[in-house]
């Protein structure tokens, strides 16, 4: 398996990530949501993998996004219940880029300009449609690099101070 570069993870549409490798976990309130996502993702022939429902908030975060460090996974879905608590446990892992969204446009653009790799969803703040629609932009998303790579890498050096 490659190990995780911290300046690029899977790349490619929507056709070219079927074998993208996903990892999903939750808290106790987003166990609902993420049966519903892992079910759409399955349908679109990604490997996914659920890691469970975190007991302890937020653990999940920290085993999908050391699973991401460590090559295991390429992408990464975290779910609670606004997705900010996930999402700050998340950026705590070194190489990691994380991103909260509430809607599909940001889900995409956190791809295309950041290179995200962890989508957190607040299942509190939106619904199951529109939580499909925000997981289908940020998969079919692709990192543009160009202009946008020195801006991770600027970022990704934020790590080292």
């Amino acid at each position: 398996m490659k190990k995780f570069d911290e300046s690029n993870c899977a790349e490619g549409t929507l056709e070219k990530m079927k074998n993208v490798r996903i990892a999903v976990a939750n808290d106790h309130t987003a166990t609902q949501l993420k049966e519903a996502i892992i079910e759409h993702i399955k349908g679109k022939h990604f490997i996914v993998t659920d890691m469970g429902t975190s007991p302890e908030y937020p653990d999940g975060a920290f085993q999908v996004a050391k699973s991401i460090q460590e090559g295991n996974h390429d992408i990464g879905l975290l779910l609670c219940g606004t997705g900010a608590g996930m999402c700050y446990a998340a950026n705590k892992m070194r190489g990691i880029r994380a991103v909260v969204c509430s809607e599909p446009y940001t889900a995409r653009l956190a791809r295309e300009h950041n290179n995200a790799h962890i989508l957190c969803i607040g299942a509190r703040v939106v619904g199951t449609e529109l939580a499909k629609m925000m997981v289908d932009a940020f998969l079919d998303a692709e990192f543009e690099g160009g202009r946008h790579q020195a801006r991770v890498e600027k970022f990704m050096n934020f790590e080292n101070m």
